[in-house]
């Protein structure tokens, strides 16, 4: 039996079916390429902060490039910042000139990209944050580039953050009725109490009356849980959960959001970049455990995905372009399916399917205990090429092979030489 995760105010079913998304953090930081914390890790004020904004000037900026590099991926749907914690916005919003059409590049950003990935049938979502060190009203914190500086500190009795929850709400009303339909909106994120600093949380961001308008504007749309209030994702970041996650004893519907390298904006002297083989080994251990993978690209300041990026991309296409049975649409396996050692299993509850993925490519032969009366046929997944099983009476032939083996044991009987591929798959069908 599958675990199934309680109805939540938005629709998932399209979220847990397509398990791979794209998700992008782009902004004037982009220029400074030292990560998208920049302003506040070396609290720069925003008087020196602007010859980012003053310079921004994405030529190379080609949406449909971005769009074709996800899709070939085997992504679908993405997550784009339209503000990051810097302030500055992606689209020609009313309510602020700290905007793309006020940079030299002049031009919004944010319409073509929804376009150019709504055209290849992708799902599209906006990551907006509640923190913003540009906004005049938006008092310190933890986090704020000025949380050191007196004079900033002084000023903060002068700000209201009531006005600045008018603007986030106004924002958000944008977003959602610009746009045409939007799948995801990701508000990013809530802060505890850090003394001096109060919490900003569900009573500053006014989260009820935001999700209420929200719902209002979009009614099947999928809420994150960074407002203090939970809706339909949880969002482990950076991390991989142990399990399938729970809250209150009960499965949710979860995603993991993952960087490339160390960095979520474009960090030009990063080093730590992961392998295709772990990122595609991400990706499945986000669904045998039933939730999805949000992987980030920060583009550079020319508008153009990193280099690296592009080859790992291109690399998870390779393998999704014959492996993308054993993700979409696919779940957590039954408890009555144990695990080999070094493989994942994810499960198609549709077509009943078991997928199990070879981590560590063992020699010749792979035991599944208890399913030797459970599966019909067996193959490899890259070329549909049968992977013979053989049941108890077979296994005596290999002497002490079968010696105080289940009853039930299964064996597959593997070639020598691992498929040419990043993680074999060997899909089981069930009877």
């Amino acid at each position: 039996m599958t675990l199934t995760p309680e109805p939540t105010p938005g629709d998932t079913s399209w979220f847990t079916h397509d398990r791979f998304g794209l998700f992008i953090h782009w902004g004037t930081y982009a220029l400074a390429a030292r990560h998208e914390w920049v302003k506040s890790r070396e609290q720069i004020p925003t008087e020196q902060y602007m010859k980012y904004f003053d310079h921004f000037d994405p030529d190379l900026y080609d949406p449909e490039a971005w769009a074709d590099a996800a899709a070939n991926a085997g992504m679908k749907y993405f997550v784009i910042t339209t503000k990051h914690h810097e302030g500055f916005c992606l689209w020609n919003t009313r309510l602020t000139n700290y905007k793309a059409t006020k940079t030299p590049y002049g031009k919004d950003l944010l319409k073509p990209m929804v376009e150019a990935f709504r055209a290849r049938d992708m799902k599209v979502g906006f990551y907006h944050s509640l923190l913003d060190w540009h906004h005049p009203h938006y008092t310190a914190d933890r986090c704020h580039p000025m949380r050191d500086n007196k004079d900033y500190l002084k000023q903060d009795k002068k700000r209201d953050l009531k006005k600045y929850a008018r603007y986030l709400h106004g924002q958000t009303k944008e977003l959602l009725t610009k746009f045409g339909k939007i799948h995801i909106i990701w508000f990013d994120f809530s802060l505890k109490a850090s003394p001096p600093f109060e919490a900003k949380g569900k009573d500053v961001w006014q989260s009820e009356k935001l999700i209420k308008m929200v719902r209002k504007l979009q009614p099947d749309i999928l809420i994150n849980d960074r407002l203090e209030i939970d809706q339909d994702i949880k969002t482990p970041e950076q991390f991989m959960p142990r399990g399938w996650v729970h809250v209150d004893g009960k499965p949710v519907v979860w995603e993991a959001c993952h960087t490339f390298s160390g960095s979520w904006g474009y960090y030009r002297d990063e080093e730590t970049w992961k392998s295709a083989d772990q990122l595609v080994k991400m990706l499945i251990e986000c669904v045998s455990k039933g939730g999805n993978l949000l992987l980030n690209v920060g583009p550079t300041g020319r508008g153009e995905f990193d280099h690296r990026a592009l080859d790992r991309l291109a690399d998870m296409g390779e393998w999704m372009k014959r492996h993308s049975r054993s993700i979409y649409g696919c779940t957590q396996a039954p408890e009555e399916y144990p695990c080999p050692d070094d493989c994942r299993y994810t499960y198609n509850p549709d077509t009943n399917r078991l997928y199990l993925h070879v981590f560590s490519w063992p020699f010749k032969h792979l035991h599944l205990d208890g399913m030797a009366d459970k599966v019909e046929y067996a193959q490899l997944l890259n070329d549909a090429s049968e992977v013979n099983m053989l049941r108890r009476a077979r296994q005596a032939e290999y002497g002490s092979m079968s010696e105080g083996a289940p009853a039930n044991l299964l064996t597959l009987e593997l070639p020598v030489k691992k498929p040419n591929v990043t993680v074999p798959v060997i899909e089981l069908f069930l009877k």
